[in-house]
């Protein structure tokens, strides 16, 4: 979504203020008499309406907009908050639900910005890149937990607890792949019911992806005032990218962004099938990876995928985090989170991954602000949802790829340590 203003004109996703609140007006009727239509026009409507809006307050209200994540805070809590206060009809909540959840936006999404956004860059980038990361995203994981379980001692709440039930949950990989299959590992060793675990997990989970956010514009902000400190969207300090070719934009290369983008999401959900271990989106990006290195996929095409992410990254962005304020934010869980202490470890260990990848990514050669945001709080988000929100407000969507590294093969690490840390720490 964008929102465009000069002299002569002021538009919201390019209409007139009228005719955009008409169309507002419309969809407000539909969804409090209860004819919103269930499926893809009725959530996407709803979605990328609210998504303006909450896009221009994001981005026009002081201190938000500078400190605090601006847009994508604004998209997710704000529509978090209609839910939890009853503002949104529960039909709608529904609609946008199932749209997001069983009709596979999220998984869309990410599909067209892993397959575009890998396609895009370099392949000398990709190669430099990837053998480095892990120095970067382990240093995450040992800093946070360090932090963690040294303020956790020293504020009484237990240097165990701070890293199992605040950290690792935290640096997890988000729900789905995180907290939930975690909260299966506690369970199988504690003998504790999953309900009760989740309900301990989830909101450190949540709290951290807010702070997550909140880093994600501040290190925006560090990068415009020390810009030795950012490449800018570059992972790779001093590396030169090529200039990007202009293309004109197709609408048959759209189509073929769009059908190259979901075959390889498929064809990441059947290696998952031989290699159950590794999450089915890590092996996408191995997969999109190695084409683009090998030069196994045609010149046109790579064109053709970036061109449909940049369409996807331009108008779905907002729209889509509507979605996650309504489908995956529980405000609930948030607010009764809130004390101190909860406040205090989560900082600490948000921060902990900011430092821990910042520092070691530029021993490794990586700019410190693209390093600490997906090494560090791409694994300190929510996951799948987390990425995108903390790559919107930091203004670095293209950073995707390595997003999607740290929130998937780092989340599968995370998952490892419980298995291992837990039987000892209890």
């Amino acid at each position: 979504m964008t929102v465009q203003t000069d002299r002569k004109s002021f538009t919201i996703w390019g209409l007139s203020p009228v005719l955009f609140a008409v169309c507002l007006g419309l969809v407000i009727l539909a969804m409090y008499i209860g004819k919103l239509p269930k499926g893809m026009i009725g959530a996407l409507a709803a979605m990328m309406t609210m998504g303006a809006i909450m896009d221009k307050i994001g981005d026009k209200t002081p201190v938000v907009n500078e400190y605090l994540g601006g847009a994508p805070l604004v998209c997710i809590f704000g529509t978090a908050a209609l839910v939890y206060f009853g503002v949104m009809p529960d039909s709608t909540v529904k609609i946008i639900t199932d749209f997001m959840k069983g009709g596979g936006f999220l998984n869309f999404y990410i599909a067209a910005l892993i397959c575009g956004s890998i396609l895009g860059i370099s392949s000398d980038l990709l190669i430099k890149a990837g053998a480095r990361y892990a120095a970067p995203l382990l240093a995450a994981v040992l800093v946070s937990c360090g932090l963690a379980a040294v303020v956790a001692g020293m504020i009484g709440y237990g240097w165990q607890q701070g890293i199992m039930h605040i950290a690792m949950p935290i640096m997890g990989g988000g729900m789905g792949a995180g907290a939930v299959p975690m909260s299966q590992i506690f369970s199988t060793i504690t003998k504790m019911d999953t309900k009760d675990i989740l309900s301990i997990l989830i909101p450190a989970l949540a709290l951290g992806n807010v702070m997550s956010i909140v880093a994600a514009g501040l290190l925006d902000k560090l990068g415009k005032a020390r810009p030795s400190l950012t490449g800018n969207g570059h992972l790779m300090k001093d590396f030169k990218v090529e200039k990007e070719e202009e293309i004109t934009p197709s609408i048959e290369m759209m189509g073929v962004g769009v059908m190259v983008s979901c075959v390889f999401f498929i064809l990441g959900l059947l290696l998952n099938k031989v290699v159950p271990m590794i999450h089915s989106y890590a092996l996408m990006i191995i997969a999109v990876a190695m084409c683009k290195i090998f030069n196994l996929v045609p010149e046109s095409v790579q064109k053709s995928c970036n061109m449909w992410y940049k369409f996807v990254a331009k108008n779905f962005t907002a729209a889509l985090l509507v979605g996650i304020g309504v489908a995956y934010t529980d405000l609930g869980a948030v607010i009764n989170a809130v004390s101190v202490q909860y406040i205090v470890l989560v900082a600490v260990v948000v921060f902990g991954a900011v430092v821990g990848a910042g520092f070691a990514g530029m021993a490794v050669g990586f700019n410190f602000v693209e390093s600490a945001i997906t090494a560090g709080l791409c694994m300190a988000n929510m996951g799948g949802t987390g990425d995108v929100a903390v790559l919107s407000a930091a203004k670095r969507m293209e950073l995707m790829p390595f997003a999607q590294i740290s929130s998937r093969l780092g989340g599968a690490l995370i998952l490892i340590l419980v298995s291992l840390l837990l039987p000892v720490l209890g």
